[in-house]
């Protein structure tokens, strides 16, 4: 049987199998040691194969192979930095929300998910939400975050789900798509997608004002149909996004607008450090790279992001 998981709790896994069905299922045995390095084997998205056995008075199914995935989006565990957390599995696209404040976003995160997005040939769009709560000086400051990440070439949406603000641009976008939605917890994840499809009824919470973080509402990953031939993944809220997997020389290949500029580089293995002749840099002190930008891919290239976590955002991991 061929069945596509709905939800994991580490250790059930809903399946929605080929005929219409769900059915709660567990991975064989073996299975868990076959050179698996993350700490969930099997995700939200992916295709697995399954038989039904029956226990006692309960049938449940035994997951014993995964199919090829198209892609997957990948971070470093919170908790065992030496492991990888698959978050989701066979995506057409990812929206990650972004607000400028309760919580904020940096960029070093922001920048973080983008290059773990290119490296897996995900296409991501750039969700700024809470737009009916910011002054007019954070607006700016959310017209000069688009205009760095529109750019370079990301779609980027200003929107309000609590008041509904663009919703529909979101979701005309997901339509026929498997899409994930990311962020920090409290960033509207669930509020957004109960505004997109209001019968699923995803809890919600408020921020906590005392630390100004999100509370925990999803807990775990978990994929919905939508009612206009569209899925979607909504993911719990994470604090930091640690890159997995990539050699020095291939992280500028994941900034758009640095792989743009390589070929003018003196040297065709140039890091955009202190190599002479760099495009990279030359753009950069011409302004036409952003700041912020480079910052986050140096902090990446030194490896900082192992210990990267965000204070702010004192989450139950």
């Amino acid at each position: 049987m061929l069945g596509t998981v709905y939800k994991s709790t580490g250790s059930w896994y809903t399946v929605k199998s080929d005929d219409g069905n769900f059915h709660e299922c567990r991975i064989k045995g073996k299975f868990r040691i076959k050179g698996i390095k993350s700490t969930n084997p099997v995700a939200v998205g992916d295709v697995v194969a399954f038989e039904l056995e029956t226990i006692g008075d309960e049938t449940v199914g035994i997951i014993s192979d995964i199919k090829d995935r198209k892609n997957y989006i990948v971070r470093k565990s919170v908790n065992l930095s030496k492991q990888t957390h698959i978050i989701a599995a066979n995506l057409d696209q990812v929206f990650l929300m972004v607000t400028l404040n309760n919580p904020m976003t940096y960029t070093i995160f922001i920048d973080r998910f983008l290059v773990t997005a290119e490296a897996y040939e995900i296409p991501a769009v750039l969700l700024f939400n809470k737009m009916d709560t910011y002054s007019f000086e954070e607006k700016a400051e959310i017209l000069y975050l688009k205009k760095i990440y529109e750019d370079i070439g990301y779609p980027c949406i200003e929107l309000s789900a609590k008041t509904g603000e663009n919703v529909d641009r979101v979701k005309a976008l997901m339509k026929g798509k498997t899409s994930m939605f990311s962020g920090h917890s409290g960033v509207g994840k669930s509020t957004l997608v109960n505004a997109i499809e209001p019968l699923l009824h995803l809890k919600t919470a408020e921020i906590s004002e005392q630390h100004l973080q999100g509370q925990h509402t999803t807990t775990f990953a978990e994929m919905y149909d939508l009612s206009f031939d569209g899925k979607i993944i909504d993911t719990p809220g994470i604090r930091g996004f640690g890159i997995v997997d990539m050699e020095k020389d291939e992280i500028g290949d994941y900034f758009p607008e640095f792989f743009e500029l390589k070929s003018e580089c003196k040297f065709n293995n140039c890091l955009h450090v202190d190599e002479p002749k760099c495009a990279v840099k030359l753009a950069l002190e011409k302004e036409k790279v952003s700041w912020s930008r480079y910052k986050s891919y140096m902090q990446i290239l030194h490896g900082d992001d192992e210990n990267y976590r965000v204070d702010i955002y004192k989450e139950k991991s």
